[in-house]
């Protein structure tokens, strides 16, 4: 079955230490090796900037991590494809994967959004626009304050919006949230779960997951362990909770998946990499229509894709 996976951090690894490969690498959970086996058709990378590095070094280190994505997964494999439209991704091959970049927290940007429209430039096609703390566009969930979207994070969404990019709301506090969902209709939660069943800052609430579904927009179940119980391990039907929970609320088409594999050294009990697809596959098909699972798997995302 066809995987679009909204996120992953395997760029984070591949920059950190040269030497991974990614064909194979058992150090990565995502692997070209894995994306063939297991039916991968779209892969999102992160380009995430940890928060160790300062100043310009931030933006350097995302142009690095975008070289890493062109020289290291999409040149030497023939059979990868850099996707950057809809109509790229409808046009793949039958055994060819598309990849494609994302954003994952603006510090990199810092506060000049010619560095955003250059990212964008250069292939990034949604933007998260923090982490978990606070940068010059927004609160992250973790910061104290819990602010909203400062002037120029809404000048930013603003540039999103009119370059059809995804503004991705996991990571924004609340206010932040409610923020961009007044500002664009051009938006996913790439991985995030639901806090009524798991109580984390990172989970969204009922409002925030109904407010997704109004905006037929697409929330993408992740499987991040302390995203999904407050108990571990985690396993499997851990994962089918949360998207029920969904489902329950009107949102069967509003349901993705973005694993976070990379970004977790706990895993979920037998998915502890792209591989594990495959069973979370076949224990959907227990539970929902092969119609049903196809949507949580591709066509949810896919259908909402804005550029």
């Amino acid at each position: 079955m066809r995987i679009f996976d909204a996120h992953c951090d395997a760029l984070l690894k591949l920059w950190r230490d040269p030497s991974l490969t990614f064909r194979s690498s058992g150090e990565l959970q995502v692997s070209y090796q894995g994306l063939k086996k297991a039916g991968a058709k779209v892969q999102c990378f992160a380009v995430f900037v940890p928060d160790d590095s300062i100043g310009d070094a931030r933006f350097q280190a995302a142009l690095d991590m975008i070289d890493i994505f062109y020289e290291k997964i999409v040149r030497p494999y023939p059979e990868i494809k850099a996707v950057f439209t809809k109509e790229d991704i409808a046009n793949l091959a039958d055994h060819e994967i598309g990849v494609m970049l994302t954003l994952e927290g603006c510090g990199p940007v810092a506060n000049d959004l010619v560095r955003l429209k250059t990212l964008i430039r250069l292939g990034i096609r949604s933007v998260g626009l923090t982490w978990n703390y606070a940068n010059d566009l927004a609160d992250g969930v973790l910061e104290d304050r819990q602010g909203g979207l400062s002037n120029l994070g809404k000048e930013a969404v603003m540039l999103l919006d009119s370059e059809n990019v995804w503004t991705d709301v996991s990571h924004l506090t609340e206010a932040g949230f409610w923020d961009v969902m007044e500002l664009t209709d051009a938006v996913i939660a790439s991985h995030s779960n639901v806090q009524a069943l798991c109580d984390h800052p990172r989970n969204l609430n009922d409002q925030q997951i109904k407010a997704i579904i109004n905006k037929d927009a697409v929330m993408g179940i992740t499987f991040v362990p302390y995203f999904l119980s407050d108990h571990s391990p985690v396993h499997i039907p851990e994962i089918l909770k949360h998207i029920d929970y969904v489902a329950a609320l009107g949102g069967v088409k509003n349901i993705g998946f973005g694993s976070d594999f990379d970004g977790i050294s706990e895993t979920v009990i037998g998915l502890d990499r792209y591989f594990g697809y495959e069973r979370l596959v076949n224990e959907l098909l227990k539970h929902y229509s092969e119609e049903q699972v196809k949507g949580f798997c591709f066509n949810n995302f896919y259908d909402r894709v804005c550029f």
